[in-house]
């Protein structure tokens, strides 16, 4: 399995045949080292309407003619604009080509004038990512204990989600094998040290950071 890191909240996930894209703002995006063009996904997550996080969807599903998995109210909104979207709701699982996809709770704006945000637990080749979308510190992330989570990738960026500290506690909470912070350092507000947060991941717990740079791929 590859990981790769377009920068922001964006990841390319590719195994054997499948290749998703989560949250693909790639267009505005000043971290993003690829072009819309570039991609040819075989599935495209969104965890909410955020400009930053719903970005190329729209078009990037009708160039590759994919599903959009996304919450039940972002789901409307892209059927109305031609997009074959799959709506699915917190803590329900949809079964998909390669695994499956859980909704697990956000605690952040929707995007729209209802629903929710949310983060995604994704089951493929016998991995299990958690990609944690915008949210908050919450407890509830202490059951994400019991998915044995492969890989967390948490919000650092603080003023929009969490901050390093209370990412820190989420890592405690979710215990992954490893964890890539995401949400950081796109624009002025949410500047952060990856490094710093690394390295007081290492002193408080057995879990491996990965701190990737936009383009650079992590190996699972």
């Amino acid at each position: 399995m590859k990981i790769n890191f377009i920068g922001h909240s964006c990841f390319t996930i590719e195994e054997e045949d499948y290749s998703l894209i989560i949250d693909p703002f790639i267009s505005g995006n000043p971290a993003a080292k690829v072009k819309v063009d570039d991609l040819k996904p075989t599935h495209i997550l969104v965890s909410h309407a955020h400009g930053d996080h719903l970005g190329d969807a729209v078009e990037l599903a009708k160039k590759t003619k994919v599903k959009v998995y996304t919450t039940n109210e972002l789901g409307g909104e892209l059927r109305d604009e031609g997009v074959d979207a799959v709506s699915g709701h917190i803590g329900g699982k949809v079964k998909t080509e390669f695994g499956s996809i859980k909704y697990f709770q956000a605690f952040h704006g929707s995007g729209l004038s209802g629903g929710f945000a949310c983060g995604f637990i994704i089951d493929m080749g016998g991995k299990k990512i958690y990609h944690a979308g915008d949210t908050g510190l919450t407890k509830d992330m202490e059951l994400l204990a019991d998915e044995n989570i492969d890989v967390a990738m948490l919000p650092i960026g603080d003023f929009y989600t969490m901050g390093p500290e209370d990412a820190g506690k989420a890592v405690k909470m979710i215990k992954p094998k490893y964890v890539i912070p995401m949400h950081y350092n796109t624009f002025p507000p949410i500047k952060q040290d990856p490094g710093a947060f690394a390295n007081s991941v290492k002193q408080m717990t057995q879990i491996k950071p990965i701190v990737l740079n936009p383009g650079e791929t992590f190996e699972l």
